[in-house]
């Protein structure tokens, strides 16, 4: 039999309903990967065997009745900010010790309710705070891919990295993530998987452990454009619980697929060619720019004057949200208690030693901003760039313009512990620098893989489409797919 790793969700889905092999098999091939490799790549921090093969077993029964869901039988690895009913859900906080909720989110009900089987729960930045998944109190997760050569430990881009590592490493078929500055695609080119983030209320927030509540979005990474369209559809949906969620039919996103191009109009905006940016991803965006062209798209120069202004921006709403989001985690019900000769010191314990570094640094940005005396200075200026940015998108849509195509991320992966990085948390912002703009507009965004740097290390470039428009960005996405060809990395684990 070949290895059941190896399959994608399509070609799996197709085989379980031929019966060529049961989810149990399908499962267990994965939670064998996951044995061998997870000591070295640290993407689960959390793994549900026995629900697994119990999930597997009932999805294989269904099956043999010759039905099933969307999603039935297929192993999926869930990010540990989804709460899982009964399973470790601890944002990889230390705050949240031990918690396991008794519901279940919105966006993994659905999964299951189309027959997906848990493996388990995947490592990410703590609150998803962190562009290169350090920030786990559980530890880095580590990048697949190496440079040629080198045996040096690179990092999978974050907060989704135990997402984009799992799904690379062959260690699930897809999972969930979240983005809400590039949480989702960053990781994705990082690993060369696929990840999308849908429209801001396409996916339903209810269930997933806030970080910044205006900018925070549920989505899938996978290994193929199609696979990302396939779990999608299933994560989608409106909810009464979540009243930001939009009531809008969601399409058969897979229906997008092999769809001609021809006579979309691709929109290339001058802001994103930064100074200093390294030749290899101006080469890469040209190459997608011609991929497009060859199969009949417009290529057209669009400008989008205040996309400078979107990383300060975002670096004073987001830490904003979090600031007040945050503030529920005070060990008085639930997770972490570190006592104090009073209720105040309690707090103070608690918050001081449940909290990280980069988490405690947000939530001070955070509360500084929206203090007496700073909160017009600074919040109140940041959601009005957040409406001009909105608006440089709108006048590209109100021109014609399909989808935009940009590079997904500054370079490829660098290095863990990178001091240059970890001295100047500035300078890691900067990897969000091509990404937080969707979520500033709400706008859904794709990140796919595009090709390989001189070290041989995967790059992705990123299409942005209009509100609740996501089966173009599948459409067009998929031309890049079959130009670039699939990506895979050296296995060195396990």
């Amino acid at each position: 039999m070949t290895d059941l790793t190896k399959l994608t969700i399509a070609e799996a889905r197709k085989g379980l309903k031929n019966r060529d092999y049961t989810s149990l098999e399908l499962t267990d091939a994965f939670l064998s990967n996951i044995e061998a490799a997870n000591a070295q790549l640290n993407a689960y921090v959390a793994v549900t065997a026995d629900k697994a093969r119990n999930m597997a077993k009932a999805s294989d029964e269904t099956l043999a009745k010759g039905v099933g869901g969307a999603l039935e039988g297929i192993p999926l690895g869930i990010k540990d900010l989804f709460a899982t009913n009964g399973v470790h859900t601890q944002a990889c906080s230390h705050i949240l010790d031990g918690f396991k909720p008794a519901y279940e989110s919105t966006v993994t009900t659905n999964l299951w309710a189309d027959g997906a089987v848990m493996l388990g729960k995947l490592n990410m930045d703590e609150f998803a705070m962190g562009s290169s998944n350090e920030t786990s109190y559980y530890g880095d997760v580590i990048n697949p891919w190496r440079k040629q050569g080198s045996n040096q430990d690179l990092v999978p881009g974050g907060s989704s990295g135990g997402s984009a590592t799992a799904v690379a490493a062959r260690l699930c078929m897809g999972a969930t993530a979240t983005d809400t500055g590039g949480s989702i695609r960053q990781p994705a080119a990082f690993t060369g998987t696929v990840g999308i983030k849908p429209t801001y209320g396409r996916c339903s927030r209810w269930g997933i452990v806030a970080f910044a509540s205006s900018l925070d979005q549920a989505g899938p990474i996978a290994h193929t454009v199609r696979d990302s369209a396939i779990l999608m559809k299933s994560m989608a949906s409106v909810d009464p619980k979540d009243t930001t969620s939009v009531d809008i039919e969601v399409p058969d996103y897979e229906a997008a697929i092999g769809k001609s191009v021809k006579g979309l109009k691709i929109g290339i905006p001058a802001e994103y060619r930064l100074d200093g940016m390294p030749g290899e991803i101006e080469e890469l965006w040209q190459k997608g720019i011609d991929w497009l062209k060859d199969a009949g798209a417009e290529i057209v120069d669009i400008s989008m004057p205040h996309t400078k202004y979107a990383l300060p921006a975002y670096y004073i709403v987001a830490p904003a949200e979090a600031s007040s989001n945050l503030a529920r985690y005070d060990g008085v019900r639930y997770g972490l208690r570190v006592p104090g000769k009073d209720i105040v010191e309690m707090y103070e314990n608690t918050r001081a030693e449940g909290f990280g570094d980069e988490a405690k640094r947000r939530i001070l940005i955070g509360t500084y901003v929206l203090s007496a005396g700073y909160y017009d200075a600074y919040y109140l200026k940041a959601q009005k760039v957040r409406t001009l940015i909105k608006r440089d998108f709108d006048l590209a849509w109100a021109n014609g313009v399909d989808a935009i195509l940009t590079p997904a991320t500054p370079s490829a992966a660098f290095g863990v512990a990178d001091q240059d990085l970890h001295a100047d948390p500035v300078k890691m912002y900067l990897n969000d620098i091509f990404t937080v703009t969707v979520n500033m507009a709400g706008l859904p965004g794709i990140s796919v893989p595009a090709g390989l740097d001189k070290d041989g290390l995967p790059l992705g470039l990123q299409l942005i489409g209009k509100p609740f428009d996501e089966s173009t960005l599948f459409q067009v996405g998929q031309v890049i797919e079959d130009a670039a060809g699939s990506f895979e990395p050296d296995k060195w684990w396990g």
